[in-house]
């Protein structure tokens, strides 16, 4: 595909994200595979992983060889995933691990439990609650489950992770808020949608401030485009309805995920992707921030989460 194209798609939105730009564009990507048993004996973790697109990045990720450890907040409830998953590719290695991402206080109990290397970590977990609802440590819940949960539980496995890398699955939908001032949420009205859209600005924002700290750990954010997930269905289900001729499976909609996991060379560290390729971090002009925003928002995470 052309670069102006693949471009226009992008820009138009609706045939990029959905299943038709993926059809696209993912005709001249088998070359770019990775290559097979590309994460032979190596170890991953995803969160969010019981459905959609977390059961989706277990699968592509255990068929490369890796050894998945799925994360979710009931145990129970997740062990038809592990049966399913198990029962789709009987060679594969899968492991269920408890812990509620938004938690930090079981972030730290599960992160202890963690021994060995750890080559991939996937922050997949998202809620879109219909109110405001806040964690066990008092945090918006999005905010806690997007944002401080993930940067809590890097951090602590960081020993773990030395030249591994970490995904965090973030949303198109950020393109449409800047990086909040009041990132808790607390200046009614409250509206779900944008609550998750603006922690997705912020997963993008501090990415780069993210690569930077871990390096030379690979860290990048991803967009999956619309896909038709469990997730998505119960918190917009107008959305999904009007758009399910064009939503894209969750093996579409996790196939960067896994890309940018198992390819090599490994990619530039610190961008935001979609469909295999670096996309921009803003097309409207209200959406910019500054390096002292971005700085700002990167202590203040740094401090609710107690590093």
């Amino acid at each position: 595909m052309s670069g102006a194209l693949d471009t226009l798609l992008d820009r138009l939105v609706v045939p990029g994200y959905t299943k038709l730009g993926y059809r696209f564009r993912s005709r001249s990507w088998p070359a770019d595979d990775p290559r097979p048993n590309a994460l032979a004996g190596k170890t991953a973790i995803v969160t969010g992983a019981r459905g959609g697109l977390g059961k989706a990045t277990a699968a592509g990720l255990a068929a490369l060889g890796a050894t998945v450890h799925l994360v979710v907040r009931d145990a129970a409830k997740a062990a038809r995933t592990v049966a399913d998953l198990r029962g789709e590719d009987p060679n594969a290695t899968f492991v269920l691990d408890e812990c509620d991402i938004a938690d930090l206080d079981a972030v730290r109990r599960y992160a202890a439990t963690c021994t060995g290397r750890i080559d991939v970590l996937v922050h997949n977990a998202g809620v879109m609650p219909a109110h405001r609802t806040e964690s066990p440590q008092g945090h918006e819940l999005t905010l806690a489950t997007h944002v401080l949960g993930p940067l809590l539980l890097t951090e602590l496995l960081r020993p773990n992770l030395v030249n591994g890398r970490v995904i965090l699955v973030a949303s198109g939908g950020m393109y449409t808020q800047p990086l909040p001032t009041d990132p808790e949420y607390r200046d009614p009205p409250y509206r779900p949608a944008t609550a998750y859209a603006r922690t997705k600005r912020i997963q993008v924002a501090l990415t780069p401030l993210l690569a930077a700290h871990l390096a030379p750990t690979f860290v990048a954010t991803m967009h999956p485009g619309w896909s038709q997930t469990p997730g998505l269905t119960s918190s917009l289900p107008t959305f999904t309805t009007l758009t399910k001729p064009f939503l894209r499976t969750p093996i579409q909609g996790a196939d960067t995920t896994v890309w940018l996991a198992a390819t090599t060379p490994q990619p530039p560290t610190g961008n935001f992707w979609h469909d295999r390729k670096i996309r921009p971090t803003h097309y409207l002009a209200r959406t910019q921030e500054s390096e002292a925003d971005r700085e700002h928002l990167w202590t203040y995470c740094r401090e609710a989460t107690g590093l």
